[in-house]
């Protein structure tokens, strides 16, 4: 059962981003004062990843931890709602079935995959700590 009624529920979820997140503009930002250069939801990819860099042949999806159902040691990094669990718990399994297969698909075509999870952003010190990985394995090329 939902806490809200169908217009008011419409409403809430019609405010969630799929694109443009302040996840993914703190992640392009780094990047662009790096010096590279990238394009943004290339729909010909499979998954239309949130970020691709051509010169490096890399892709970067920015994940939400709720909405891709990110796990730390097993365990789900984000409680599911109460309301309608059964719901979220199969949008979630989906969305992370979706996600394993559009990161093969785009290695299978040669392309090398990160994922940055929100929680990666979260505080100046993992903030930084992903950047330099990510950073220092596309400058490897």
């Amino acid at each position: 059962m939902d806490i809200w009624d169908k217009n008011k529920r419409s409403e809430v979820m019609a405010l969630v981003r799929g694109k443009n997140t302040k996840p993914e503009v703190i992640v392009r930002k780094y990047l662009f004062s790096q010096g590279f250069r990238y394009r943004v939801n290339v729909k010909t990819l499979p998954g239309k990843p949130d970020i691709v860099l051509p010169k490096y042949n890399a892709v970067i999806f920015v994940h939400g931890c709720f909405w891709h159902g990110h796990q730390i040691k097993g365990v789900y990094h984000r409680r599911f709602p109460v309301s309608n669990a059964e719901f979220w718990r199969n949008k979630i399994k989906n969305n992370s079935n979706r996600d394993i297969q559009n990161q093969e698909q785009l290695k299978e075509i040669g392309w090398r995959v990160f994922v940055i999870w929100e929680c990666e952003l979260s505080s100046k010190e993992k903030r930084e700590n992903a950047f330099n990985n990510l950073v220092g394995i596309l400058k490897k090329t």
